[in-house]
């Protein structure tokens, strides 16, 4: 069977990532998992709290009548409630149930939300370095991603993502604390693009959408201020899901928030309950979601996480790696020492390093690490970089 065209062509997008997996698995088998530094993975390298485990357990032995019958599309009423009544708290905006839709993880959000939204040929905005995976949910539902440059910083560029806005944007996307980079973005910042949301909706005589990627919301450091996103701008949608901050990705659970104050908010919510049902997950895992009502507002250790990056980081700037400190997430995005991002990471795993490519985040001559792994893994890769970073300078 011969697979189609377009998708031959996303394939061919995806070719580092599937041949960078092959190289990490042929490598484990022939020099040894400890003889392997990967900081390629997405998840953190951290076992799910005990409260999790406890939950969970309370979950499973549950054998009241109907608990396994089928749900509403938008996900277990009481379950809903629970994330509306914690983001009340969060966001400081009053939600209900009816304002949330627990999904298959993030990636069923972003999928429910585009499906809804767009027609043939709209335009979403980001900003890079961006996840990769977006422009494919957007491709999806017949969309364009549209990308634009971050500041050096990858602070918010407001003047591009203005200059970017045309009659065929739909929605834009921002990632706060962001994949790769770890920035958070600033309240001003986000004024400034709330000034900018306003006045060319109304030039347009519609809605821009702002769609808020807040899976690494809790994963901050230095008490940093992540901002109350949906206080800032009424026509927007939190996505989040409980991967990151609670480690258990393989779970699949997350969940969106509709602004309270969104407009046409009874057909949006009623599109994305039925996209919830037809697009193939047919809602978030059951267990899960009852596993997380109790578990609002938890997430995995920080103080660990931060002594990873400050190991990480502390090591590559010793090594005179140009990089901003990450505020969130589990990331470091530094500076390749040559232009040419690719060549640098096959350098690197000559030297059994593996790490991303800036050019598959839409942010060329840069790589990404994740700092969420064993500390005797980036001890040893440290002297590895060193060697790299004076074999360039030479």
């Amino acid at each position: 069977m011969t697979i189609s065209k377009k998708m031959q062509s996303i394939l061919n997008q995806l070719f580092y990532l599937q041949d960078i997996s092959k190289d990490i698995e042929i490598s484990k088998k022939k020099y040894g998992d400890n003889n392997i530094y990967d900081f390629t993975q997405e998840y953190p390298d951290i076992s799910p709290s005990k409260k999790f485990y406890e939950a969970l357990i309370k979950v499973a032995e549950d054998k009241r009548k109907g608990l396994h019958a089928y749900m509403p599309n938008t996900g277990i009423q009481y379950v809903r409630k629970a994330v509306a009544d914690y983001l009340t708290q969060e966001q400081q905006i009053e939600f209900t149930e009816n304002d949330v839709v627990m999904t298959y993880g993030s990636s069923g959000g972003f999928n429910i939300i585009f499906k809804t939204i767009l027609d043939p040929g709209d335009e979403v905005i980001v900003s890079a370095p961006y996840f990769p995976y977006y422009s494919f949910y957007v491709d999806n539902h017949e969309g364009k991603l549209k990308s634009v440059p971050s500041q050096v910083d990858f602070s918010l560029n407001i003047d591009a993502i203005s200059s970017a806005i045309t009659k065929h944007t739909k929605a834009i996307i921002i990632n706060s604390p962001n994949n790769p980079t770890g920035k958070i973005y600033s309240r001003n910042a986000l004024n400034e693009l709330k000034s900018i949301l306003l006045q060319k909706s109304k030039l347009m005589n519609r809605s821009i959408l702002l769609i808020i990627d807040e899976t690494y919301r809790k994963i901050n450091y230095e008490n940093n201020d992540v901002p109350k996103y949906l206080n800032l701008y009424n026509n927007s949608i939190i996505i989040s899901s409980y991967s990151k901050d609670m480690s258990v990705p393989e779970e699949r659970i997350g969940f969106l928030a509709v602004n309270p104050k969104i407009e046409q908010k009874q057909n949006l919510i009623y599109g994305l309950s039925h996209n919830n049902r037809i697009l193939g997950f047919v809602n978030a895992p059951s267990l899960m979601q009852r596993t997380f009502a109790s578990l609002q507002g938890q997430s995995i250790d920080i103080a660990s996480l931060k002594e990873k990056r400050n190991l990480l980081c502390d090591g590559l700037k010793d090594c005179d790696y140009e990089f901003i400190l990450p505020s969130g997430s589990f990331y470091v995005f530094p500076k390749t020492p040559i232009p040419d991002d690719t060549k640098f990471i096959k350098n690197l795993q000559d030297e059994k390093i593996f790490a991303l490519p800036g050019n598959i985040f839409g942010c060329p001559g840069y790589f990404r690490l994740n700092f969420c792994v064993k500390s005797n893994t980036i001890n040893k890769a440290i002297p590895i970089f060193k060697k790299m970073k004076e074999k360039y300078n030479t």
